[in-house]
């Protein structure tokens, strides 16, 4: 009876701990809204209002592509805190990372993050590979996302 009271409580942390570093559109689905997604990317479109801090989270690598300015506290899995200050049309790579995100600004903060999908961060097809994506095939992902934004 014991044992298996030690290993329900076993699993309940394990469950908690994984529960902590998820997909953001799971772990924070007030900060974080899918836009687009194929065998290749995963496009999320991310809103903080003003002094609004996220769950803990965790995204693969990619792109961050800044629509509105905003001041952001980053704090990853171990504690370490960068501050980021976003201006508009800026574009950081970020690879993968478990973090929270705070807005410390006054004024809501809105991004575009492009996700990159390889075998490291998610369980695709064995064809696909790890190399980068070619100017060519990141127009046709980028006219995908503006024809599937155009449907009504």
């Amino acid at each position: 009876m014991l044992y298996r009271l030690l290993w329900t409580a076993a699993l309940g942390c394990l469950a908690v701990s994984l529960a902590r570093a998820q997909d953001p559109i799971k772990a924070d689905p007030q900060h974080y809204a899918l836009r687009f997604e194929n065998d290749r990317v995963q496009v999320l479109y991310v809103h903080y209002g003003p002094h609004e801090k996220s769950n803990m989270h965790e995204h693969p690598a990619g792109v961050v592509v800044n629509l509105t300015a905003g001041h952001l506290r980053l704090t990853d899995g171990q504690g370490k805190v960068r501050d980021v200050y976003a201006l508009p049309g800026d574009t950081q790579w970020f690879p993968v990372v478990k973090h929270t995100v705070e807005n410390l600004g006054d004024q809501s903060f809105n991004a575009v993050y492009i996700c990159l999908k390889t075998k490291s961060t998610t369980a695709a097809k064995d064809s696909q590979d790890d190399t980068p994506l070619s100017s060519e095939q990141l127009g046709e992902i980028l006219q995908a996302f503006a024809q599937a934004k155009a449907k009504p």
